[in-house]
C-alpha cells in the first residue's frame, strides 16, 4: 500500500509542488488549501483535496476526519506547511495582527499536530514535518509578526522532537529562505488590513523601502530557488531512516545558521538592517 501523508497549504507554491513531487514518488498525498475554490481545483488535478483552515479548529477537526476515513484510520506523514506574512515594523503591529497570524501560523499547525500524534502513536510509525523558515533563525526588520511565528515554530518543534524521542515518531523542520511563491502578493490585503502606515513615524521608511518592495513586481532574488528544492529536502526528511532534526534548503540560511553561531549579536543585528 502506498505511504500516505497530508500537505496543508498547496494553492501555490511549496505546498502545491510538494503535492505534486510526493505524488510522483508513490505517496498517497491529500492536498488541503484554506479557500475551497483552490480545493476543487486541486481535486481537478486529481488530488484527494481538502479543505482546511488553521484558523478554525472545527475545519482541523474535520479536514482530518475526512483524511482519516479515507485511509482507514492511519496517516504515515503530516507536513504543516501552510502560512502567510503580514509586512510591517513591529511597533505598528497591532495586537489582533499579531493574534491572528499565530492562529494561522502556529496554533492550528499545533492543533493538527496533536490532533495526528494519536493516531501514529496507534500505527507505531509517523513523521511530522514542519516548514520554518530562513526567518525563524534570524529575524530581519519589517517582518516581525512572521518572524515571531516562525521563532515560536521552532521552539514548539524542537521540544516536541525531544519529547518524541521515546515514540516511533519523528519530527523535523524544513528550513527555506527565498523560495519562488506568492507569500508577498498573498500578504497585500494582511497589510493593508492591519498597518496604519501613513500614521507611522516610519512613514517615511515605508515609503522608501516597504512599499516598492511589497507592490512592485520584480524579477528573483538573490539565491531564491524554486519549490522543488524544498520538495527534494521534504523527500529525505520522510524517508531516511534517521531524519535530520533540520534541512537547510537554500544558501542564505545555511549563512544565516552560521552567522548565528559565530557572530555576535550587535556584528549579526548590523548585517541584518542592513538587508
Amino acid at each position: 500500500m502506498s505511504r500516505s501523508i497530508l500537505i496543508t497549504g498547496c494553492s501555490s507554491g511549496i505546498g502545491h509542488d510538494a503535492a505534486h513531487g510526493l505524488r510522483a514518488q508513490g505517496w498517497r498525498v491529500f492536498a488541503a488549501c484554506r479557500q475551497q475554490a483552490d480545493v476543487d481545483r486541486l481535486a481537478a488535478e486529481g488530488f484527494e483535496a481538502v479543505q482546511l483552515d488553521y484558523s478554525d479548529p472545527d475545519s482541523i477537526a474535520a479536514a482530518l476526519e475526512q483524511v482519516l476515513a479515507a485511509t482507514g484510520g492511519t496517516l504515515d506523514a503530516l507536513f504543516n506547511n501552510g502560512a502567510y506574512a503580514c509586512p510591517g515594523a513591529a511597533e505598528d503591529l497591532p495586537r489582533d495582527a499579531l493574534r491572528a497570524i499565530f492562529e494561522a501560523n502556529l496554533f492550528g499547525w499545533h492543533d493538527l499536530t496533536t490532533r495526528v500524534i494519536p493516531v501514529m502513536r496507534a500505527q507505531g510509525h509517523g513523521r511530522i514535518v514542519n516548514c520554518s523558515s530562513v526567518l525563524g533563525l534570524v529575524a530581519q526588520p519589517w517582518r516581525a509578526a512572521y518572524n515571531s511565528t516562525k521563532f515560536a515554530l521552532e521552539g514548539l518543534t524542537d521540544t516536541l522532537r525531544i519529547e518524541m524521542r521515546d515514540t516511533p515518531i519523528h519530527v523535523v523542520l524544513i528550513e527555506p529562505g527565498p523560495v519562488t511563491s506568492k507569500i508577498r502578493v498573498n500578504s497585500i490585503p494582511h497589510f493593508e488590513r492591519w498597518i496604519d502606515w501613513e500614521n507611522s513615524p516610519r512613514a517615511d521608511q515605508y515609503r522608501a523601502r516597504l512599499l516598492k518592495r511589497l507592490y512592485e513586481a520584480r524579477g528573483k532574488d538573490m539565491f531564491e530557488l524554486p519549490p522543488s528544492a524544498v520538495t527534494k529536502k521534504l523527500i529525505r526528511a520522510l524517508e531516511a531512516r534517521r531524519p535530520r532534526a533540520r534541512y537547510y534548503v537554500t544558501t542564505p540560511t545555511h549563512i544565516a545558521g552560521a552567522l548565528r553561531r559565530i557572530l555576535p549579536t550587535r556584528a549579526l543585528d548590523w548585517i541584518l538592517a542592513r538587508g
